[in-house]
């Protein structure tokens, strides 16, 4: 690792979202640790790709659910690169279902991995950055945790306090010289889009003002700008939803 490069780590870097916004943070001059908690191969193939247009990056497993991993995670990351420049949580899963029917065990593991998920890594990780006086956490919301959405109240519950999380610590740490902002993407062509219904796709294209599904390339662009360019951003929430949640 060259001494004046940038390290940022993205937890669900492998796939949809979380891949583009490895790539695109690899294009800014990063070294990306690309986190993942089954997904090897794709994460792998995530850093093979960097590596051959020129960048660094490492593939890091680690659950993001469970505390101790990310600690371990943070520890490696601190060990090899001395610093962390830029946190992004981004892994996530779903477990769509109608409350009524929605059992418990599918509402912990949503709750688990979406926000818990984000305090364990910034846990981890924050009190590097403290120590740095910089740093800047970016973590993946949702339209569904800004204006809800039916069959997803345990979606929306953890994206809703993710946003919640985002704002008090952007209180908390900017003093620090640490940005803390959301991003919060709408229906984007990725793996879990990739079910449904012709009938619901256009039902959700209709609700947009542009008329289409985003593309997760769109969505690492907020990113990139949020680590780039947003020096005198902190406790925001960005749309990137073509116009879904206004």
């Amino acid at each position: 690792m060259n001494e004046l490069e940038k390290v940022a780590l993205v937890t669900g870097g492998g796939r949809g979202i979380g891949r583009a916004i490895s790539l695109e943070l690899a294009k800014s001059g990063y070294y990306v640790i690309v986190n993942y908690s089954r997904s090897k191969e794709e994460a792998e193939k995530v850093v093979d790709e960097i590596k051959q247009a020129g960048g660094n990056a490492t593939p890091f497993k680690a659950p993001v659910q469970d505390f101790e991993a990310c600690k371990e995670m943070a520890d490696y990351v601190l060990e090899n690169f001395k610093r962390i420049d830029v946190l992004v949580n981004n892994a996530g899963i779903t477990r769509d279902q109608l409350f009524v029917r929605m059992k418990e065990d599918d509402f912990d593991d949503v709750i688990n991995i979406n926000l818990k998920g984000v305090y364990n890594c910034t846990k981890a990780f924050s009190k590097a950055m403290l120590k740095q006086k910089s740093g800047c956490i970016i973590n993946m919301a949702s339209v569904s945790g800004v204006v809800g959405n039916p069959g997803q109240s345990n979606y929306s519950a953890s994206k809703a306090g993710v946003i919640g999380f985002t704002k008090s610590l952007a209180r908390e740490l900017g003093s620090r010289g640490i940005r803390v902002n959301a991003v919060a993407p709408g229906f984007i062509d990725t793996e879990m889009t990739e079910g449904f219904s012709e009938e619901l796709k256009n039902e959700i294209v209709n609700e947009t003002c542009l008329g289409r599904f985003g593309a997760p390339e769109e969505v690492a662009e907020a990113v990139g700008f949020l680590a780039n360019s947003a020096n005198y951003i902190t406790g925001q929430v960005i749309n990137v939803d073509g116009g879904m949640a206004m």
